[in-house]
């Protein structure tokens, strides 16, 4: 899906590189961007404008290739700190890209994605614990969510199995002889007491119940239908809302399974 640079969008960043840059850095970033077309005319605001909004009218183009690009080396790293105005516009644009539900993913991508409260809590989590295998997957689902269904599932499924193989290995878990998704959370599960015989109230026990049911169906999607393992002769026809499904089910368990592992450690201190 072909997504433009948002107008506000594109004030905002005509303001951030007519106001900080030369005439000639705006050429190199733009160049380096991709920008569509020759250097447009005008003043330095009124050419990056234009610029961009070329972009975004050139069909065979990707306008959010562009935008994440110019706004690498900003993100990676403010590029003017000690400059209030430039920190507050900087503060700006990163709003605008919310409002529009724009997400930057770090090496300069732009990506379209509402996410949900839980991807965005889960995201969080994830830079907290510094795993780059799992920041890794984490990203890779996003960035194909809407354009390559079966590796937004295939990373979805890692997403999961990642977190479980971590638990297992912190935890000094025994591991199981085979290490796909419903062997490791096979683990995980029991040893963080996700029984639903266990459990007495009729409403968890469901929820409980469903878990593991949604973990199975990812692990079993991804097999059949993913990257990461050859098609067999039946094909499944996958739609964004079927990888929006898949990713966002499981960024609700994997923040399950780190909140009660959280909880866990929690225990474990204050009974020491």
């Amino acid at each position: 899906m072909r997504t433009e640079i948002p107008k506000p969008l594109i004030g905002l960043i005509s303001q951030l590189l007519g106001t900080y840059y030369t005439h000639a850095e705006i050429n190199q970033i733009c160049l380096y961007a991709d920008a569509f077309g020759d250097e447009p005319g005008g003043n330095k605001i009124n050419k990056t404008q234009q610029w961009l909004i070329n972009t975004n009218k050139e069909l065979s183009y990707d306008p959010l290739k562009t935008l994440g690009k110019i706004l690498e080396e900003h993100f990676l790293e403010p590029q003017f700190p000690n400059n209030p105005k430039y920190i507050y516009l900087l503060d700006k644009i990163k709003s605008c890209l919310e409002e529009y539900s724009l997400t930057y993913i770090p090496h300069g991508k732009i990506i379209y994605n509402n996410l949900s409260q839980p991807t965005k809590n889960l995201e969080e989590k994830i830079r907290e614990i510094d795993i780059p295998s799992l920041t890794y997957e984490f990203e890779r689902a996003l960035e194909n969510i809407n354009n390559n269904l079966k590796e937004s599932i295939s990373a979805a499924s890692n997403i999961l199995e990642t977190i479980c193989k971590v638990y297992i290995e912190d935890e000094q878990l025994e591991k199981p002889k085979n290490l796909d998704l419903k062997s490791v959370f096979e683990i995980v599960r029991n040893d963080l007491n996700f029984k639903p015989q266990n459990i007495e109230d009729q409403d968890l026990k469901q929820i409980l119940s469903g878990i593991i049911s949604v973990v199975q169906g990812i692990a079993s999607l991804r097999t059949h239908s993913s990257s990461a393992h050859g098609q067999g002769k039946k094909t499944y026809q996958l739609e964004p809302r079927h990888a929006r499904l898949a990713v966002h089910s499981a960024h609700t368990i994997a923040l399950f399974i780190l909140e009660t592992w959280d909880k866990k450690k929690q225990s474990k201190k204050s009974s020491l």
